[in-house]
Formats: structure tokens, C-alpha cells, sequence
């Protein structure tokens, strides 16, 4: 696990000074060295974490031959079965044990079949000194993070977007058509980011810029093929290949250790890979800390553990941190409780294991589930539903108006999946003129629909959370947290073979009732007890809602909100009314509130204070 930044273009500028300047605002990435590359065309930067092959792995790394540098950020988990091919289809010779080696020949090889070839997470750069083209790829699932920016005849790029603060070229502007699509996900949905001009290299493409000019394709599209098959088939189809998965996952030169909750993900990943140490955190309040579980679990599995309860303090304390690794405002409460546990891991260990993916694989959000009434309620044709919900709109909404309204729509109307914080209207009303637009969510989500139209709901769903939800939110606030504290994550559940059985799997074998991954938590029964396989699903519970209530933290973020820059973007009268309605008891508005303390605490690291 590393970080890399670089650029192609040339200026009446310092070209060593620049990128080893911006290589050092990503140091945290890679405390173990750094080196550069520079000619007339490209500058490379890279820091490094190591982890395979410690003393032969050094980036930026050349080809035998010389002709092609690589900068690469994370794991290939098939290198050695490259390697091997390599050497019998081509006598292909190598200089180190590494996995970045292996990238460089299968490109010297396949050229840009490359990224297709890789088992693994990664997000790469190799230069071609004799064409001066640059290809890259980021994998299948966004695991890694790849930016760049293109300004006039510069080609900018890097693992974060902080990287491309101190290049001259780069003018730091905030976009504001982002925005409103901020507010309504809680992260930035687009292909572009908040930072005008940046953009997102999205999961399973990769790219080619050459005569300054960008191509991009994507290699891979996380789409669903159910297979008829028998249910007990489809457990051990799952259960060998996260064995084979986690196996994988370990491949490493230093101990790898684990993430622990009381939930069936990371427990299953934890009692498969018997790692040493385990790794909790929790709230120093009732009802939000799963931390006895995970020891317990570690205590059955003969696993060290290892916990930390965050205070209220702590919470707050950490929230500006948070946002300037993250590098956009991102309003995920559960980023807090992931930063203090990569900084409790990284006292011990460089890798560990966690369970993100096997809810958009397998079908586990509670989200999914839709009612008997409900679906009762939908075997009525849609004409009949559309009447109901257009006489019962009319009366002030209530429980039984709303699931009559609700029920008249499809699931491409109301769909956006968990981090839906506030709806178009509400997102204007609380935006200044400048900020304010005719956005609508569905302009996000309606061309992942259109893929999977004749998809039943559930597929539907999860394509649009593997596309949106994952890459947007999951992974991002995964790897920023845990490079923020120079610790390399590893998630065994977003692996290409564990997900080509995943994608074959039908409905009903991932969800009947209320029962969420069906399949997925009966192969879990093999590895755990049944009381963590079969465990209602709970995530990072924050109670930041709980903390609000009291004056000292409700008139820490009311002082934020009479912040001059906050009355740039917001209507603050009406977000210090919603403040206080929340301390008052008269609503719950917890979660529009973080989502906007959230983005003035990273405007304030961005635009205030650097």
C-alpha cells in the first residue's frame, strides 16, 4: 500500500521541487521511502509502505529495459501465477520478488489488456519513455483511489487530490454544481469532485494519455448473471472462494492482522484468516459498542484483541483530520470510529483484513428488505397504485398516505440507496442562489438503471450501490482512514473470483423475508457460531444524534455555522433553527446537520487554513 503522484507537461518552473513537494503532502501513505522520476515530459512521485518484498520493491520502478517507470498503489494477489507465465510464454526475467515488477511486464507483454489480467486492488501509472504515453487503471471495484485533473497541456494525477496543491498549474476552486449532489449523498456521487476540473478515474477502467489527449475504457462492470442451482450448491461455491480469497489476502512480508465488530463480515473474514491480533473500537455510551462481541469472538478463536471506546471529545476532536484526509466533504459518521481504529491497529501492524463488500455482493442491507404489505400491495397493477397515491397525496402524510405513495412509485424514483440525506427541494432551500440548481439525484442514478432494466429489484439495487455506494462511500472513507495512520487494508470480499460466483447467485439465495445474505451467512455457520453468522446487521453506530442534545457539542457546531464562509454556502438561520429543533427534542436532524458541519470543517482545511 502506497501513494503516488505525478504529472506530464513542462513549465518555467522547478520540476524536482514541485513533485517532491507534492509527494510530501501524501508522506502519510508511504512513511517507509520515496524516490521520484523526472525527465522532460513526466515527473513521478511515489512514498512507499512496505509490504512484498521489503528490500526490492522501490518506485518509481523501470523495466529491464528501461523503456517503461511505474508508480503503483496496492496489491496483486496473482502476481506469482503472472510470474510464472510470463516465464514460460515469454522467458520473461526479473530482478525482484515484487508484484510491481509483474505489472511492469505484463504490459511490456499484453499492453492494455493489462489491468484485465490483475487479480488484486491497485491503482497504477506506467510511463513509456520512448512514446512518452502513459497508461493507468484503478480495479474493479474502486478499492484504491486514482484523480486527475487536465489543465491546458498538463496531465495531472495522484492517489489524493491534496497531492495536486502544490503543482502551479493546479488552481484550487470548488465546483459548485457538486455542491447540492453533496448534500442530498453525503459524498460526491459524480465522476467529478468538488475540486473544479478533478475528476475520478472510475472502478474497473483504465486509460491512456498520449499527444494530450485522454482515453478512457472501462474493463469491467459489475453486472449479475443468476445461475440455477441448488442452495446448498451456491453455500460452498461461496465458502471456497473467500477461503480462497482470504488465503490470498494474506500473501504479505509482515504480519497481517484483522478488524473485528460483532457483526457476521469481519467475523467470518477473522475466523478464516486466524490472524493474531484483532483490532474493536466503540462509544463510551449505552447501545453503541459492539466491542465485547469481538472479544468474545477473539477469545473462542484464540485471537489477541484489542479495543478503544471513543468519547464524545474524541469524536469532535478528530472530525477536522478526518475531512483533510478524506479529501472532499464526506459525512459518513462511522469515517470517525474507522480513523481511531486504523490508529489502534497501526500501532501493532502494517495490513489488516476487513469485511467491506459482502452487503453489495451478497445482498445484506436492511434497505433491500421490502415489506409483505408492500409487496402485496405491488402485484396491483401500477395504474390502480398511481389513482390510490395520487387521492391520498392530496391529506397530510402520514404512515398509511406514504406507503400508498411510496408503493406507486418504482424503485428507479425513490432508489438511491442508505445515504439518502435530503431530497432536491430541501437541498435548494438550505442553499445560497449561487449553489443552488435544477440537480436532481436521479441524474445520478438513472443511467445505472437503464443498465439493468430488465433486472428484478434487488439486482437493481445492488448494481447501483456496487457503482455509487461502494466505490463513493465505503471504499473512500476505507482507504483514506486507514492510509491517514500508514496501514494497508485488505478487503478478501471485493476479490474478482469471490465476486463471479457472488454475480450468479439468484434473489431468493441472497434474500427471502427479512433474512439478508442468505447464502453468504450459511457458509459463515462453518467458521463462526451461529449468534454471530445470523446477527442483525448494526455497522459503526455513531451517537453523534445523542451527543447534539447536549449544549457543549450543539454550541460547537453552532459556532461553526455562524462562521462568514458558512453564509457563503448556507442559509445559517435556518440550519441554526434545525440546530436547536434537534437540541429541543423537536426533530431528529442529526444527520443534515453532520452533513453540513461536515463540509464547512473540510472547507475550512481546504480554504481557510492551507
Amino acid at each position: 500500500m502506497c501513494g503516488f503522484t505525478g504529472f506530464s507537461g513542462s513549465g518555467s518552473y522547478d520540476r524536482r521541487a514541485v513533485i517532491e513537494e507534492m509527494s510530501r503532502t501524501i508522506a502519510h501513505r508511504g512513511p517507509d521511502s520515496d524516490d521520484v522520476f523526472i525527465d522532460d515530459v513526466v515527473a513521478l512521485g511515489f512514498r512507499r509502505l512496505s509490504i512484498i518484498d521489503l528490500s526490492g520493491g522501490d518506485q518509481p520502478m523501470h523495466s529491464a529495459d528501461g523503456r517503461y517507470v511505474i508508480t503503483f498503489n496496492g496489491e496483486i494477489y496473482n502476481y506469482r501465477e503472472l510470474k510464472a507465465d510470463l516465464i514460460k510464454s515469454f522467458n520473461s526475467t526479473f530482478r525482484t520478488d515484487s508484484d510491481t515488477e509483474v505489472i511492469l511486464e505484463t504490459y511490456a507483454r499484453y499492453g492494455n489488456a493489462t489491468a484485465s489480467r490483475l487479480r488484486g486492488m491497485f491503482a497504477f501509472v506506467i510511463y513509456d519513455k520512448k512514446t512518452h504515453s502513459l497508461y493507468g487503471a484503478r480495479d474493479y471495484f474502486g478499492i484504491k483511489p486514482f484523480y486527475y485533473t487536465l489543465n491546458g497541456d498538463h496531465f495531472i494525477f495522484g492517489s489524493e487530490i491534496k497531492s495536486f496543491l502544490p503543482h502551479p498549474c493546479f488552481h484550487k476552486e470548488i465546483d459548485p454544481e457538486i455542491v447540492k449532489p453533496y448534500l442530498e449523498f453525503q459524498y460526491s456521487p459524480l465522476e467529478k469532485t468538488i475540486f473544479k476540473g478533478v475528476k475520478k478515474l472510475l472502478p474497473g477502467t483504465w486509460f491512456e494519455y498520449s499527444g494530450g489527449e485522454l482515453h478512457i475504457e472501462r474493463y469491467f462492470d459489475p453486472s449479475f448473471s443468476p445461475e440455477r442451482r441448488s442452495f446448498d450448491d451456491a453455500v460452498k461455491l461461496i465458502d471456497d472462494a473467500i477461503l480462497s480469497s482470504v488465503e490470498y489476502h494474506q500473501i504479505a512480508d509482515v504480519e497481517v492482522g484483522s478488524f473485528l465488530s460483532g457483526g457476521v463480515d469481519s467475523s467470518y473474514v477473522a475466523s478464516v484468516a486466524r490472524p493474531m491480533k484483532t483490532y474493536s473500537v466503540g462509544f463510551e455510551i449505552g447501545g453503541f459498542d459492539e466491542t465485547e462481541l469481538a472479544v468474545e469472538l477473539s477469545e473462542k478463536l484464540g485471537m489477541s484483541n484489542k479495543k478503544k471506546e471513543i468519547s464524545a471529545d474524541e469524536f469532535f476532536d478528530a472530525l477536522p483530520s478526518v475531512q483533510y484526509h478524506s479529501d472532499e466533504p464526506h459525512a459518513n459518521l462511522s469515517a470517525v470510529p474507522l480513523y481511531y481504529l486504523s490508529k489502534l491497529a497501526a500501532k501493532d501492524v502494517k495490513v489488516v483484513l476487513s469485511g467491506e463488500g459482502a452487503d453489495e455482493l451478497f445482498g445484506g442491507y436492511d434497505w433491500y428488505i421490502e415489506s409483505g404489505y408492500a409487496k402485496l400491495y405491488k402485484k396491483l397493477p401500477l395504474k390502480i397504485r398511481r389513482a390510490l397515491a395520487k387521492t391520498l397525496g392530496k391529506i397530510p402524510q402520514r404512515h398509511i398516505s406514504r406507503f400508498f405513495c411510496d408503493g406507486a412509485k418504482t424503485v428507479e424514483d425513490t432508489y438511491i440507496g442508505q445515504a439518502f440525506i435530503m431530497g432536491d427541494d430541501e437541498a435548494n432551500a438550505l442553499l445560497r442562489e449561487k449553489y443552488r440548481s435544477d440537480f436532481s439525484y436521479k441524474d445520478v442514478t438513472a443511467p445505472y438503471f437503464e443498465k439493468v432494466a430488465n433486472m428484478d429489484e434487488l439486482s437493481k439495487k445492488m448494481y447501483l450501490d456496487m457503482n455509487l455506494w461502494l466505490p463513493g462511500d465505503i471504499l473512500l472513507k476505507a482507504d483514506k482512514m486507514t492510509m491517514a495512520h500508514s496501514l494497508e487494508l485488505r478487503v478478501p470480499y471485493l476479490d474478482r473470483e469471490v465476486f463471479a460466483i457472488a454475480r450468479t447467485l439468484t434473489s431468493n439465495q441472497k434474500m427471502r423475508g427479512r433474512h439478508t445474505k442468505r447464502a453468504f451467512r450459511r457458509a459463515a455457520l462453518s467458521h463462526i457460531p451461529e449468534g454471530w453468522a445470523n446477527r442483525k446487521k448494526a455497522g459503526f453506530m455513531v451517537p453523534f444524534r445523542v451527543w447534539l442534545r447536549e449544549d457543549k457539542y450543539c454550541e460547537r457546531v453552532a459556532e461553526m455555522f455562524r462562521r462568514d464562509f458558512a453564509g457563503e454556502f448556507f442559509d445559517t438561520d435556518r440550519l441554526l433553527s434545525m440546530l436547536y429543533d434537534h437540541r429541543d427534542g423537536k426533530q431528529n436532524n442529526a444527520r443534515v446537520i453532520y452533513t453540513v458541519y461536515s463540509f464547512l470543517l473540510w472547507y475550512e482545511q481546504y480554504f481557510i487554513l492551507r
